[in-house]
Order: structure tokens, then sequence, then C-alpha cells
């Protein structure tokens, strides 16, 4: 719910009070000790049945709570170290990605016709996959996670089902309407390269994407403390994120954070034309530590089950269409292109929101999304979402960014 005050950033704590209620004396919030273990940045998780869960409030009033600055609840949020929780995460998309970009993904129409007598994986347990559903409509996640080692997640429709399973050094990917179960195995090594971090769907949780949002730049970013609510019954501060950089097809960040834990509890994303493009939030939440028994799974008789190292464990496609205001690192940075590949001709142009990402490594790729969604503008073949937008230039380099089309082209034609 909306809230009329608003505590600008600074240093000097600022109290927040619902309008139009008495004030009183805000009660000290109880302190929990919590183990320094970082949630992974894909948490992955399905309650088991008979977890207890906190419903959420039917009242909306707006809590009363103690002050604090912008970037005081910036570091908490950004330093939780909760990693034991189960609930609900209910998920919104309206990014306006392109028809053939999900079809080819689900294997649904014509495109997904193409993209299997091609060859292409579509459909199935794949994660990565699986989480280009999440970004589109709504969807509700089952989750639980106790610590690093251990999460699950189950997705149900009305006709089909998808879990994702991750203990210890095993990940479970089940598709139920395919019936197909792959086993990804040598996870959760000491070095921590491979869990269930990498396996996509997991780092739509809204803890996950308000890091990704809130681990940005300062000073291209303004952030604000907009008043307080409640999620999944749990009292919350709410901040406000906006670009002070022109250029951006991002207008606001919503991000609500625990008051007590510090544990974001949910994310909006708001863009210039007025629409909420993405929303990810718990409708449940216990951080109760779930039963050990949540974690277990056995493929079902009659699975197909495929045998996979952890390595072949996909990254999230989420980066790829949310904005990371800490990306760029100055003009024409060598790094990574915008298919996430390596090389000396990848980099990135600009700072903070306007970062735009460059490269030809994944221009074939690129070329063929542009051939079914593309329209041609100056300078090449434009792809248009509401958020990231993707120029396919006539010699075949590629801009990606969460930024105006106005903003790419100017990009290319100066790099």
């Amino acid at each position: 719910m909306d809230q009329d005050s608003t505590a600008e950033q600074g240093t000097t704590p600022i109290r927040i009070a619902p309008a139009e209620r008495p004030e009183r004396p805000a009660r000290p919030a109880k302190r929990r000790t919590a183990v320094r273990i970082g949630v992974p940045v894909a948490v992955a998780a399905v309650v088991a049945t008979g977890i207890g869960l906190v419903p959420a409030l039917a009242s909306d009033e707006a809590p009363d709570l103690p002050a604090v600055s912008a970037q005081d609840l910036v570091a908490k949020a950004l330093g939780s170290t909760t990693d034991t929780f189960s609930g609900t995460v209910r998920v919104s998309a309206d990014l306006g990605l392109p028809t053939a970009l999900t079809d080819a993904a689900t294997g649904s129409g014509a495109i997904g016709d193409l993209a299997r007598s091609a060859g292409a994986p579509v459909g199935g347990a794949d994660p990565q996959l699986k989480a280009v559903e999440l970004l589109g409509g709504s969807h509700t996640l089952s989750v639980a996670a106790d610590g690093p080692e251990r999460q699950r997640l189950t997705l149900a429709g009305e006709k089909s089902g998808y879990e994702l399973v991750h203990n210890g050094d095993q990940v479970w990917a089940y598709d139920r309407d395919s019936r197909q179960a792959l086993h990804f195995t040598g996870a959760g090594r000491a070095d921590g390269q491979h869990d269930a971090g990498r396996s996509g769907i997991g780092s739509l949780t809204p803890q996950d994407v308000a890091k990704q949002l809130l681990d940005g730049s300062a000073a291209t970013t303004s952030v604000t403390v907009a008043g307080t609510e409640r999620v999944a019954g749990h009292a919350a501060y709410r901040l406000s994120v906006k670009p002070k950089q022109a250029g951006s097809t991002i207008d606001e960040i919503r991000v609500s954070v625990d008051a007590e834990k510090g544990f974001p509890l949910a994310v909006q994303v708001r863009t210039t034309d007025g629409a909420t493009a993405f929303d990810i939030r718990f409708g449940t939440l216990s951080y109760a530590k779930p039963d050990a028994k949540t974690f277990d799974f056995t493929a079902p008789k009659g699975a197909k089950v495929v045998e996979r190292s952890a390595d072949s464990l996909p990254g999230s496609p989420l980066p790829s269409v949310l904005p990371t205001p800490g990306a760029g690192a100055g003009h024409d940075t060598p790094g990574h292109d915008a298919a996430g590949h390596d090389g000396a001709d990848a980099g990135v142009i600009g700072t903070g929101w306007t970062a735009v990402a460059h490269g030809n490594a994944g221009a074939e790729a690129a070329k063929g999304l542009a051939k079914f969604t593309g329209r041609q503008v100056d300078g090449g073949t434009l792809v248009s979402t509401r958020v990231v937008n993707a120029l396919v230039t006539k010699d075949g380099r590629v801009y990606v960014g969460a930024v105006t089309p106005e903003t790419l082209q100017a990009a290319a034609k100066h790099s």
C-alpha cells in the first residue's frame, strides 16, 4: 500500500509513521541470532506437507516502526543472513518478452515446433527453460530452504507440475508433464561454483532479486524510505529506488524489507511507461526450520532420468531481463558480451542504470530472434521488451541494456 510520507536518503534517521494515525511508542525489535551463511544466489525449494506458515494478515494497516535511514536499510537488506525459511512466492511478470522467446523455450506454437525440429532443447525439466515460463503471467511457487546446502521449489499448475530440489551435492529437476527427471551430481563443491544457485529458476525469490537490484552504483541511484507495510504477515519498510540518469527504462523499484531480520520480502519493478513489469513477493512465510525430509527426492516410477554433471547446470535468465544498476565501470569496459561470453571484443558502455553491454559472440542467436520479432531502426534491427532492449547492427554486433532504444542507438553509434 502506497504511503505519502517519504524519508529522503541521508545519514539522519527519519521517523516513518502511517498517515492519519496517532503515534504510539515503537516496540523494540526482537534480536535473533543469525547463522553467518549467505543464502545462495538461487534459493530453490518447496514446502512439504505439514510445515506451518505465517498467513498474510487480512488487514492492510501499515505498521508503526522505528526510524531508519535509507542507507542503513539497504545495508541491512544486503547483509541479511537469513537462510532458513519456507512459504509461498507469488511472481507476476509483464516484461513484454517476444512470444517467440517463450515459445522457443517451452516448445509452444510454431516457434516451439521449429526449435524442436532443429534439435534445440525445449520444454522438459531443464531449469533455465522452465524459468522462462515465470517471466510471463502470474505464478505461485512453494519454497523451502535450510541453509546453502538444501533448497526445494515446486511450481504447480492444473495440468502440470515442476520440482527443483538441491540437497548437498545432488540437484534434481523434475517435470511432471514430460515425466523427465534431470539429476545433476557434483553440486555444492567446496569452491562454491556448483550449487542450486546456477539452476535458473531458483533465483526467482524476493531476496535474490532484491540483492541484484540493490547492489548497484550509489552515484547513479536515488534511494528513499517510502513508508511501511505488511508482507506475508511481517512488518516491513518499503524502499524506493530510482535512477538518477535519463535513458533507463526503469522508473522505480520498490523493495519491501522485513523490519526485524532485514530479509527482502517483495520487489516491484515499475517502468517509465507506467507499467508494473515485475512483481515478486512472499504470500506466506515462516522462518522456522523445515523438516529434513522436505529435501528428499526420488524420481517417480516411469520417469525418464537423465544424468548430468553439475558443470551443465544452466545460469539464470533473470539478469538478462532485469536491470543491474552496478553494471559498467566506465566507457567501453572489456568483459562479457551481451550473451555472457568472455572476449576482447566484448565490453560495457556507460555505467549504472544506462550501462549497455555489447559484443558479437551471441550475434547469431540475436539475429534469429530479431528475424521474428525485430523492427528496422536507424543502425540495425531492434528487439524490444518493456525493460530490456537489444540492437543488432548490420555488421552483426549486439547491444543490450535496460535502456531506451535511443540510448542503445547512441551507444552503437559512438562505440
